[in-house]
């Protein structure tokens, strides 16, 4: 392998090329004229540009005359020389890159700009030509189907109900969204699948940008210790003893408060630091909650919502994807979401460019009616996985433990206020819901208050 790229070794590159022009089309997604030294750059141009106009590469003679730089020809060439050139042509990429990734860096640390540092720096070590050749798909079914199976990591969310409409629950690297109104329960939501997450005996991480890390913890408490959140205090020792004995049985978590406008890459460095003071790697991460984090690849202004949550909900997924770990996260719906008893994705704070990075997106349905009787109604707004798009899972809340689970109904789809009935009245006008208490109120549709008022005036003129 070689260590200094002089311009000889860059220009036998380009000979090789001219020689051979399959190999320009093997490296076309890695090439950049800009790491040619400047006796070059003029001629790497010029091939690059030539490709894209002509789709091919000129002779050494018409490069030659365009450039005035003479190239010879490759003697004795074979398959060998081929895959030199490969193995060779990526590592000089990549040093090239990462050196200019460098000096950039250096200037934006200088500025105080320190965010896209590691972006910029990680992308340049990524480079790398495209050797997979993807998957044959008629070749062993069976073993593609197991692998999808035992590697994509799909575990249950502790929710059967939901677990059947995602065909099983979630997937690692995967971005799921947990979308409500303010007040709706999105953090309770986040807390609950660590509860069911941690009891499972996996190990996480929960992520506040909102909540204090002691009153977090105080709602897991009472989730996992089955005692009202306003009898913890009341009952230190009996809670304390609780929580004690279901951290022998259950995996690790971990609750740490990151303050509003942190960035992924915040996340990122805590996971890192716990893995190294701990040694143990996480299985999921919450995230409470994905508006308030900013981007790192871009500066955006935090009124800039749409732009904003689009680079967020990428990087986040792509950290998921990275760490290869279950991942969930909240996103505000908006205003005209409050009165509404089915959610689409207009809704969404901020506008839909989350929705089109994520994988799964949940509308959380509720109403103080409906959490006073212990009912909270989730509605799947996208799903990348299954078909449960439009679909709707009815859970049971405790309103004292702040608990979660399953419905104790067979059929969870439309089980539970709202009712089918009541949904249509709505829908076609005839009903709407109170805000202030969640109640459904039937209306006279007004084609039908007019009639009545007519024939009223109408027997009085007899």
């Amino acid at each position: 392998m070689a260590n200094d790229y002089t311009p000889e070794f860059q220009k036998l590159f380009l000979e090789l090329m001219l020689h051979d022009h399959g190999l320009f089309s093997r490296i076309q997604n890695i090439y950049n004229p800009l790491n040619f030294d400047k006796s070059l750059r003029e001629a790497a141009d010029f091939m690059g540009e030539y490709a894209m106009e002509y789709n091919g590469l000129p002779s050494a003679q018409v490069l030659e005359a365009a450039t005035g730089t003479k190239f010879q020809d490759v003697e004795n060439y074979d398959d060998t020389h081929a895959e030199w050139f490969l193995d060779e042509f990526e590592q000089f990429t990549r040093k090239e890159e990462l050196s200019r990734a460098v000096l950039k860096s250096a200037d934006m640390i200088e500025e105080g700009d320190f965010d896209p540092v590691e972006k910029l720096i990680t992308d340049a070590v990524r480079i790398s030509l495209t050797r997979d050749m993807g998957t044959d798909y008629f070749h062993d079914p069976k073993a593609r189907l197991l692998a999808l199976r035992d590697n994509n990591g799909q575990l249950s969310t502790g929710w059967k109900g939901l677990d059947r409409k995602l065909y099983g629950g979630f997937n690692k690297g995967e971005l799921n969204v947990f979308a409500g109104g303010s007040g709706s329960g999105k953090s309770l939501f986040l807390q609950n699948l660590a509860c069911n997450w941690i009891e499972a005996g996996l190990n996480g991480v929960y992520v506040t940008l909102e909540l204090s890390e002691k009153l977090s913890s105080m709602r897991i408490d009472s989730m996992l210790a089955g005692i009202a959140s306003n009898q913890v205090f009341k009952n230190l020792d009996d809670v304390a003893m609780k929580i004690a004995i279901k951290g022998k049985k259950c995996g690790d978590l971990r609750v740490k408060y990151l303050p509003a406008q942190s960035t992924v890459n915040d996340i990122r460095a805590f996971l890192r630091e716990l893995h190294i003071q701990t040694g143990k790697q996480i299985d999921f991460l919450l995230v409470d909650y994905l508006d308030l984090i900013m981007p790192v690849s871009i500066k955006v202004s935090p009124s800039d919502v749409f732009i904003k949550d689009k680079y967020v909900s990428e990087e986040l997924r792509n950290l998921a994807n990275d760490l290869q770990i279950l991942f969930v996260t909240a996103s505000q719906l908006n205003r005209s979401a409050v009165e509404e008893v089915d959610f689409d994705h207009s809704m969404i704070a901020g506008g839909i460019s989350k929705i089109n990075t994520a994988d799964n997106v949940f509308g959380i349905f509720t109403s103080r009616s409906m959490r006073e009787h212990g009912r909270y109604q989730l509605q799947l707004m996208k799903t990348r996985s299954s078909s449960g798009v439009g679909q709707k899972v009815d859970l049971s809340f405790d309103i004292d433990t702040l608990r979660i689970v399953d419905t104790n109904d067979d059929d969870d789809v439309q089980s539970g206020p709202p009712s089918s009935a009541i949904m249509d009245k709505i829908k076609n006008r005839q009903a709407s819901v109170d805000t202030a208490t969640g109640e459904i109120i039937e209306k006279i549709p007004k084609a039908e208050a007019q009639s009545k008022q007519i024939q009223n005036l109408i027997n009085g003129l007899k």
